[in-house]
């Protein structure tokens, strides 16, 4: 599906290493994982270079490594502004969004999608244009991701209809998104453990969302009530965009994809 001729938009790439460390950086031997490189060059350098020639991004700010030197890949980081992050992704949005002049709509990413595409992106902000949500998620179901890699371990939301496992795809696409930003901050401790993040919608919807299983687009109803906001998925046909990087079994996984590439 082809993007549309909608005004270029920007793109915040999450790149902020986390409170409480990042085990693979630190095996690596680098301060982010931003910094680790997979096919010869870093992950951030890869999101930067898709985003780049993506038809539906114009600018691009790189939150948490405001102080990088871009070294030899400088070209990446041409027009890139850069802020500082703070504790935690949804902090750090919040921070972003408060820092950036007309701030919205905004696509929201993260520094270790390595497989990340410029047709992923714009089949994206495309289906977000037209689904008249103030914001959207980017989901891959399960059996896609498995057709491709049987073996891929990858954390799933389980919903009536199948299994999602997120693509690290947001946009932010009305002001009033950023009241799913500030929930995002209350619950983002709770963000391996779904139910406790149910919970706190309340003992009904908690009972709907974790006993009922509704289909994906009826939870994401659920949760648009209960936040006053439309927040609605957007189902993604690439399983790689549901591949980043947090382990040294993802980095190999990734090496491996971007060599048969040829990447």
């Amino acid at each position: 599906m082809a993007a549309t001729d909608a005004a270029p938009i920007r793109a915040l790439i999450l790149a902020g290493a986390r409170a409480e460390g990042d085990a693979l950086a630190t095996q690596v031997g680098v301060p982010s994982k931003a910094f680790v490189r997979v096919g010869g060059k870093s992950m951030l350098g890869r999101v930067l270079g898709a985003l780049e020639n993506s038809r539906s991004i114009d600018q691009k700010t790189v939150v948490g490594l405001p102080d990088h030197d871009a070294g030899s890949e400088g070209a990446a980081w041409v027009g890139v502004d850069r802020i500082p992050g703070a504790d935690g992704p949804a902090a750090s949005v919040a921070g972003a969004l408060a820092a950036v002049e007309e701030p919205f709509p905004v696509l929201v990413t993260t520094c270790d999608h390595a497989l990340l595409t410029p047709e992923m992106v714009d089949v994206f902000l495309n289906e977000t244009r037209h689904s008249g949500a103030d914001l959207t998620v980017a989901l891959a179901r399960r059996d896609v991701i498995e057709m491709q890699y049987p073996d891929v371990s990858r954390t799933y939301l389980r919903f009536g209809d199948a299994a999602y496992s997120s693509c690290n795809l947001f946009c932010l696409h009305t002001a009033a998104a950023a009241r799913v930003v500030e929930f995002w901050q209350s619950a983002e401790a709770d963000r391996k453990r779904p139910w406790r993040i149910a919970w706190r919608f309340g003992l009904i919807n908690a009972m709907r969302l974790l006993i009922g299983r509704p289909a994906v687009e009826r939870a994401f109803a659920i949760i648009s009530k209960r936040l006053k906001v439309k927040v609605q998925p957007v189902i993604l046909p690439f399983a790689d965009a549901a591949v980043d990087v947090d382990t040294p079994d993802d980095l190999a996984l990734v090496e491996r994809i971007l060599s048969e590439r040829g990447e």
